[in-house]
């Protein structure tokens, strides 16, 4: 049978990169690897692991993909006098590495990196997992920073079997399928896979008779308390790492770490917007007209702002440096005040008299008093048009 182009094998154009080249073997690697296929399909799965795999071979060696392009199989094909690689050279540096890529993919990390390493007494040792905790703060805490406490889980030695999780009077036993070891090795033509050890689970020991308080496990979950440094100008969905206090590792593995992810709550009076800050400021409609001083709240407390006369609403001003000065800003941002010019309610006839007495004096000014009535209205005429 014809082998198919290399190309066509690993589903890219011929003027595909390396990257792009890995990355496609990568992920044929890990669909038809044999670990991953078994039963009816198996056989056609292995096949195509290894198509891929030759064709990786190939087009991940420059020498090798040149001669390809040029003359074809017969290029690289070591029967017809095709590319053999320098002396003492096999073709296999990029397929290692790509190979040992998809080992820690399908193995989660077996291979290699914290669940790989292996302790003084032979076994594998396992970091703990990361844990997160949401810290909900004012905006004020936020912008100003504060130390407090949280209460966080912790994992002690189990008093009863002293923490080695076999029940008062019995022991562990050393695990019969790895030997202690806590890794039981595949093999696959010429590569040894290492794996976690299905039985005792990379403990490399067994408890057959386990501690009824921690069920084995050698610890028992209570409760600390720990001390939080909130920085200034942190923000909603910033985290604080807290290294070390996730859940511990097994077999002497290090510990996770603690993530605690601020929740700002909501304020009564301002909005964050960045390093910024925005607020509604209501004033009195004789206020707006006639204009005056009017206090303004910023996170510091009151300032004073002058209002002009006619002034309308919706207008914004703005203080610069009365906002919030974020983690990673020289200088605070800014404070937005959006006025909201209040209509009167609950008037007395006597008051409703006055105003309809202004109303009267106002028309007779004609659009002078109002220059926004006029053009709202000709808006309206040529819509009607």
């Amino acid at each position: 049978m014809a082998k198919r182009d290399y190309y066509d094998i690993l589903g890219l154009p011929k003027n595909a990169t390396e990257d792009d080249i890995k990355k496609a073997y990568r992920k044929l690697a890990m669909k038809h690897h044999p670990d991953r296929n078994q039963g009816d399909g198996a056989k056609a799965s292995e096949e195509k692991f290894k198509e891929a795999k030759e064709a990786y071979e190939i087009l991940s060696e420059p020498q090798k993909r040149a001669a390809y392009d040029q003359f074809g199989h017969q290029g690289v094909d070591p029967n017809m006098g095709g590319f053999r690689g320098g002396p003492g050279q096999e073709g296999f540096g990029g397929f290692a590495e790509a190979f040992g890529d998809i080992f820690g993919d399908i193995f989660g990390g077996a291979a290699g990196g914290a669940a790989g390493r292996r302790g003084a007494n032979g076994q594998q040792v396992y970091r703990g997992a990361d844990l997160s905790y949401a810290l909900e703060i004012t905006l004020e805490e936020a912008a100003l920073g504060k130390d407090t406490q949280i209460r966080i889980p912790s994992w002690d030695n189990c008093e009863t079997c002293k923490g080695s999780g076999a029940k008062p009077g019995t022991s562990s036993k050393t695990c019969p399928q790895c030997n202690g070891s806590g890794a039981v090795h595949l093999r696959q033509g010429f590569f040894s896979i290492q794996q976690t050890c299905p039985q005792c689970r990379g403990a490399g020991k067994i408890i057959p008779d386990p501690c009824t308080t921690c069920a084995g496990a050698g610890k028992v979950k209570k409760q600390k308390t720990l001390e939080v440094k909130i920085p200034a100008g942190i923000n909603e969905g910033m985290r604080i790492r807290s290294a070390g206090n996730g859940e511990p590792g097994s077999n002497g593995g290090p510990a996770g770490d603690l993530y605690i992810e601020i929740r700002v709550k909501q304020h009564d009076m301002f909005e964050r917007d960045g390093d910024d800050l925005h607020c509604t400021v209501p004033v009195g409609l004789t206020t707006a007209a006639l204009g005056g001083s009017i206090e303004v709240p910023t996170l510091a407390g009151k300032v004073e702002i002058e209002l002009p006369e006619s002034t309308q609403h919706g207008k914004t001003f703005r203080l610069k440096g009365k906002g919030v000065k974020g983690l990673r800003s020289s200088y605070p941002g800014d404070l937005y005040c959006h006025v909201v010019v209040e209509t009167p309610v609950k008037l007395t006839e006597h008051q409703k008299k006055l105003l309809k007495e202004l109303d009267e004096s106002l028309r007779k000014g004609g659009n002078r008093h109002s220059p926004d009535d006029k053009s709202w209205a000709d808006r309206v005429k040529d819509m009607f048009k």
